[in-house]
């Protein structure tokens, strides 16, 4: 039985959400825009799995759309992403999402005591797209209620869309490019108002 990941690092969730990213020109990058890319991200970070047909490639969409309503509702009393502040589910559809996708894994505790302690893992039996959208759900929901959670912050740079784990307490943006990019927004709307 396949042994589920633990997902409180983020490294899996975070990797979900960013399919949403600034494109470079200004506009949003779509990594899921065409069945084409959502199975070319799949075949990227889970070669076992088989590539989605077009309705699960909906359902991964709908999966991500679930995951990243839930980070804007976590980063909260901060802003959310831009996106979100456009498309977003329901917090409680959010939820709920999320929730079906975790229950489909059937998830069993395995419990194991060696000489380096006491380890808790899941498994399942689920496999294919049952266990991708599983597998993301749960990666999402021990991120977003794990130690790391607090830090979560989403990039308020122009045109970024990115969430981002804050590595110090004054970071506000996800890395130096949105940084430089909004201390020149900052520096051409003072010159403006001069």
């Amino acid at each position: 039985m396949p042994v589920l990941p633990d997902g409180t690092d983020g490294a899996t969730a975070l990797n979900l959400v960013s399919t949403i990213a600034h494109d470079g020109n200004g506009g949003v990058r779509d990594d899921f825009a065409t069945d084409d890319l959502v199975n070319a991200w799949i075949a990227e970070r889970f070669p076992d799995l088989p590539p989605c047909n077009p309705a699960e490639a909906d359902e991964l969409r709908y999966l991500r759309l679930a995951a990243r309503s839930a980070f804007a509702a976590a980063v909260s009393p901060h802003p959310p992403s831009r996106v979100e502040r456009r498309n977003r589910m329901s917090d409680t559809e959010a939820g709920e999402t999320l929730t079906t996708a975790i229950e489909g894994l059937r998830a069993e505790t395995a419990v194991t005591v060696d000489d380096r302690g006491v380890h808790r893992v899941l498994t399942t039996r689920a496999t294919g797209q049952t266990l991708l959208k599983g597998t993301l759900a749960l990666a999402t929901a021990d991120f977003l209620t794990g130690p790391l959670a607090a830090k979560l912050r989403s990039c308020q740079a122009p045109r970024c869309v990115r969430y981002f784990v804050q590595d110090h307490g004054r970071q506000q943006w996800c890395k130096t490019a949105c940084g430089n990019r909004a201390r020149a927004a900052r520096f051409s709307q003072r010159r403006l108002a001069r």
